[in-house]
């Protein structure tokens, strides 16, 4: 029963969150410094979730193929491939590394 108190309390929560951006001021929604950060705040939040999923299993740092791949798509980029080729370079090494036993 505990399990179905959490699951209606973050819903009540999420509802009450959305309904006060909708209270928010308009003139508060077009300062520049809370346009930034509404701009930002996605890719750090992608890159959050991206960072924890490729980092870890749960409880523990973890470096496996999935960090290899990762690794091999930050050098295309710095090498400035184009973005299909860097998600084929991570594919390709994240496969290679799983093939090999990592």
């Amino acid at each position: 029963m505990n399990t179905w108190i959490a699951i209606g309390a973050t819903a009540v929560g999420c509802y009450l969150l959305k309904y006060l951006g909708l209270l928010a001021p308009s003139g508060l929604l077009e300062r520049p410094r809370v346009k930034r950060l509404a701009a930002l705040l996605p890719v750090a939040l992608l890159a959050a979730l991206t960072a924890q999923q490729t980092f870890s299993d749960g409880r523990y740092l973890l470096l496996d193929a999935k960090a290899a791949g990762v690794a091999a798509a930050a050098l295309a980029l710095v090498l400035r491939a184009p973005f299909l080729l860097v998600v084929a370079v991570a594919v390709a090494v994240t496969a290679g590394v799983r093939a090999l036993g990592g």
